[in-house]
């Protein structure tokens, strides 16, 4: 059996780290430079447990300039929230087989519009920088989250005092059907 040596070992690791770093440091294509945004980039995106949305916001002024980066930022939240909840009230009405579906379709987005506008005032940021550029502009850049359980809990109490989906209206089932929908988002 071959005996390994501490220069040997010295060398297998100086080779690994230097292997290591050569991949990471991959060359971007001629003429173009990768350019790192913060609040933005795999940690903030939408997972099973989130919906997450991240914008900037630029101004002369700096409280302008982190009011638009919000208020980009719950537009943005709004349309995943909206498309998302489209998708399970597609699916839950058509696995309910509801016979006023078209009914209870419309009734469903009137309140998720009243559902989203009225969560998105809970909102939480998770990431904030205010940057000043070299023309004196301020730039915020803005990452904020919304829990799925808590928007799935709002559903449930006002679909619940809802008399027209009350019927037909099964918590278990949009829950789960909720569920599916956010799995496709990702699972973080």
């Amino acid at each position: 059996m071959k005996r390994i040596t501490n220069s040997t070992l010295v060398v297998l690791l100086a080779s690994a780290v230097f292997m290591v770093n050569c991949k990471s440091k991959e060359k971007a294509p001629k003429g173009e430079t990768e350019v790192s945004v913060p609040c933005s980039g795999s940690e903030f995106f939408t997972t099973n447990k989130f919906f997450r949305a991240n914008s900037i916001g630029e101004s002369q002024d700096q409280v302008t300039s982190k009011k638009k980066g919000l208020a980009n930022a719950r537009a943005e939240l709004a349309a995943s929230i909206q498309t998302t909840v489209k998708a399970v009230t597609d699916n839950y009405t058509n696995s309910r087989e509801m016979n006023n579906k078209e009914q209870v379709e419309e009734r469903f987005e009137q309140l998720n519009r009243e559902i989203v506008d009225q969560k998105l005032t809970g909102v939480k940021t998770i990431c904030e920088k205010l940057m000043k550029t070299s023309n004196g502009t301020y730039k915020t850049y803005v990452a904020i989250e919304l829990s799925a359980e808590d928007l799935v809990a709002s559903y449930n109490e006002r679909l619940s005092k809802d008399d027209r989906l009350k019927i037909d209206y099964d918590y278990e089932k949009f829950k789960e059907t909720f569920e599916k929908e956010m799995d496709k988002l990702g699972n973080n």
